[in-house]
């Protein structure tokens, strides 16, 4: 009884502070994962590329990022979040400076692998903190304030990034990005805590203690481990069908489509993708909440993917559609496309609370997989179907090549839809044990 009556549980102020210096370096990742959709007539006149190689170099960051979901997952468990996340801030800072001097396409390549890399780490931590810091009837809540925090960085790659290269140049705007995130890891390694019994408070997670270190058999085992429940498989593969298409279209391809078939000025371009953007963190914050109150995870999950499915079906069948009818239908594809965070709580729920981080590792891998592949393989598509037109240096592709290239993010979509439909309730409660 009176060790019940000494729990002291963290100030939320405090708990909000450590999360939130996560969660600007996340918005940072975010922000690096969409800029070069507002720069792409200048990085491919300024390298001398087409877009098969401007859809690699955005897809550079991808590589990484999804090649350190897994190792993440894994650190995280045993090593903790500041350590991650200070590191993380650091190798990104250096990879943005590279990709800042770049005198050509191989370091610019070179410079987003490493940035890639590092924020992978951040999302990752940002959940694990918030087990730890936060109650666990809030997570799928905090998760979607997570997903605000990196749009909101997705955002200010837009109009304003692009405002600031049009005043000073791109080198110079991404330049001054890598200098701010060498200050926040300083900030980060001088703040955050793993864990709030490290300051004498009680944690919410009850797997937050030191965890012994991981040898490689180990991690393989918690792996397969993980993979022993169905839900597990279907949580992974799910998602990359609702994020590709939408940051492929937001992160690259919809401003060129725009100004190209629309008659839109790069910035009004950077405007639509936004709106696409800012709706999908809504949506996450929304669908989260939702989900919560109602004790449910499929049914909400399926509903938005089945609902994005939709508008990209549209967005292919009638490419020309008069433009308030393409905004309106860019928010309801970012408010369906927010279910996605749902997948975080629900697979953490249908594996062992122990490999919490391992799990949501695997998860964002599984996100990170459909941008990954499908930025390149759109561009590759435009490429294949290019006639031959230039302006002012930049190639230029038509509509048909466009759709082309849409309908692999339909297809995807379509599959995505499909696997949320075959995993199992979890009622918002832990149904696997430790």
């Amino acid at each position: 009884m009176i060790a019940e009556k000494e729990r002291k549980f963290p100030p939320r102020s405090l708990a909000w502070l450590i999360w939130g210096l996560a969660a600007v370096f996340y918005f940072t990742g975010f922000y690096q994962r969409l800029a070069p959709a507002v720069i792409t007539e200048l990085l491919m006149a300024d390298f001398g590329i087409g877009a098969a190689a401007l859809g690699n170099l955005s897809a550079f960051y991808f590589y990484s990022y999804v090649a350190m979901q897994l190792p993440t997952g894994v650190m995280v468990d045993y090593l903790g979040p500041r350590r991650l996340l200070a590191c993380g801030a650091l190798v990104s800072a250096l990879g943005t400076v590279l990709f800042a001097l770049a005198p050509d396409i191989y370091l610019a390549y070179l410079g987003r692998f490493l940035v890639g890399g590092a924020v992978a780490v951040a999302w990752v931590a940002m959940l694990k903190l918030a087990a730890c810091w936060f109650p666990g009837e809030r997570f799928a809540t905090v998760t979607g304030l997570a997903l605000l925090c990196g749009v909101s960085g997705a955002v200010a790659a837009g109009v304003p990034f692009r405002y600031l290269v049009d005043l000073f140049g791109w080198r110079e705007v991404i330049f001054f990005s890598g200098l701010f995130t060498l200050i926040l890891a300083w900030v980060i390694w001088l703040v955050i805590r793993d864990d709030p019994r490290e300051l004498g408070l009680e944690s919410y997670s009850p797997r937050a203690e030191a965890q012994p270190r991981a040898s490689v058999s180990g991690i393989i085992k918690g792996v397969r481990e993980i993979f022993r429940y169905r839900n597990a498989w279907l949580l992974v593969a799910a998602p990359g069908g609702i994020v590709g298409p939408l940051l492929t279209f937001s992160g690259l391809w919809g401003v060129p489509f725009l100004t190209t078939h629309h008659g839109m000025t790069p910035r009004e371009a950077a405007a639509v993708a936004s709106t696409l953007l800012v709706a999908w963190a809504i949506g996450g914050v929304l669908l989260g909440s939702v989900s919560d109150r109602v004790g449910k995870r499929k049914p909400v999950y399926l509903a938005g993917s089945i609902l994005a499915t939709g508008g990209w079906g549209l967005l292919v069948a009638l490419p020309q559609m008069p433009l308030p009818v393409l905004v309106g239908l860019a928010v309801v594809i970012g408010l369906s496309s927010g279910c996605m965070i749902l997948g975080f709580a629900f697979i953490k729920e249908s594996t062992p609370p122990s490999l919490s981080g391992t799990a949501t590792g695997l998860c964002n891998a599984g996100v990170m997989i459909g941008p990954m592949i499908l930025q390149p393989l759109v561009g590759w598509l435009l490429d294949l179907r290019w006639t031959g037109a230039y302006v002012s240096g930049v190639r230029i592709y038509d509509l048909a090549a466009y759709r082309g290239g849409f309908s692999l993010m339909l297809i995807w979509s379509v599959v995505s839809a499909l696997l949320i439909s075959f995993t199992r309730e979890t009622d918002c409660r832990q149904r696997v044990a430790g």
